[in-house]
């Protein structure tokens, strides 16, 4: 089968290590044109990454006869705007979470990509990771029993972006509405449903404790998985102690591990403690964009992160920044 070509719209940080080099790498895939605003910067990246065109232009390259699929890597509140004219331009798109800051907004997203029957994917790329995989083997193959409840913990200290009072896109209202948790409690809220289910009831307060921005800095939830597991979390990115923490609790045992840190997994069971490291490819979306490609030429798979998966994800972080 002929080369899935690709061109990215925003190749800002996200896509020099983290994404951007995973289209290059996998096999089947590559990477034609870039686009951003500033068409300087747009040529930088694709002098350094070896890609042929570049635009200041979104609609140029949405609609460019060489380019198969779209990758949207911009600020959240733009997303909708780029993917409906990626689903209109009838050709498959991956969008960086969150899906977009808004539920009705991913909706819209979601029902554009359906209607037209073309493949909808959203950059949870933890559900790919082999290291969540382990967990969820763990769960499936009741290591720790009946599961019961689970448990997230994350702070952090405000960073020099919050204190000096520079803008930042992450912690602007109008592009997220929730700060740092759009950024990054969807990480995990969306791991926790791929491991334990869809989630059905939700209720959380969210408040700016610092003033240090616009956003929210402070969130407190809890919830019911449709297996009966449930659920809370607390997440504050104005406290003077860093903590990423995450325990599922069972009827014989727990597994501890976090989001973001590369620390290992540990699994409690009959007393003994059992710890595996499992390191994270260099460009950490590679097993992400791997099963992409599966999907596109594969009649029978399916992608763990899709436009429904990502939809669910929205609903949840609705309920608790209370949009």
């Amino acid at each position: 089968m002929k080369n899935i070509r690709w061109g990215i719209l925003g190749c800002g940080n996200v896509t020099e290590v983290k994404s951007g080099p995973a289209y290059q790498n996998v096999k089947g895939f590559e990477i034609t044109a870039v686009m951003r605003r500033n068409g300087a910067k747009a040529k930088d990246y694709a002098n350094r990454h070896g890609i042929a065109k570049f635009y200041d232009d979104a609609d140029a390259l949405i609609n460019d006869t060489e380019v198969d699929a779209v990758y949207i890597a911009t600020p959240p509140d733009s997303h909708m705007y780029y993917a409906l004219k990626v689903a209109n331009a009838g050709k498959p798109c991956c969008i960086e979470k969150p899906l977009t800051p808004s539920y009705k907004d991913s909706l819209t997203i979601y029902e554009s990509f359906k209607e037209k029957n073309i493949p909808l994917f959203v950059a949870y790329y933890r559900r790919s990771l082999p290291r969540f995989n382990k967990i969820k083997a763990w769960l499936e193959n009741n290591e720790i029993g009946d599961v019961r409840f689970i448990n997230w913990n994350l702070s952090q200290a405000p960073n020099k972006f919050d204190l000096s009072g520079v803008y930042n896109w992450r912690t602007d209202p109008k592009v997220a509405p929730g700060g740092y948790f759009d950024d990054l409690a969807s990480h995990g809220l969306d791991l926790f449903t791929f491991l334990l289910g869809n989630i059905i009831q939700v209720s959380g307060l969210s408040l700016n404790q610092q003033k240090l921005y616009g956003a929210h800095d402070a969130f407190a939830a809890h919830w019911l998985h449709e297996a009966g597991v449930t659920g809370t979390g607390s997440w504050n990115f104005g406290s003077n102690h860093s903590l990423d923490r995450v325990e599922i609790f069972g009827s014989k045992g727990k597994i501890e591990f976090s989001v973001f840190e590369e620390k290992p997994l540990v699994l409690n069971k009959n007393g003994k403690k059992q710890e595996v490291f499992i390191e994270h490819p260099k460009n950490i979306q590679l097993h992400h964009v791997e099963n992409m490609r599966r999907q596109l030429v594969e009649k029978n798979y399916r992608h763990p992160s899709s436009g429904l998966t990502a939809l669910h994800t929205s609903w949840v972080m609705s309920q608790i920044v209370k949009q």
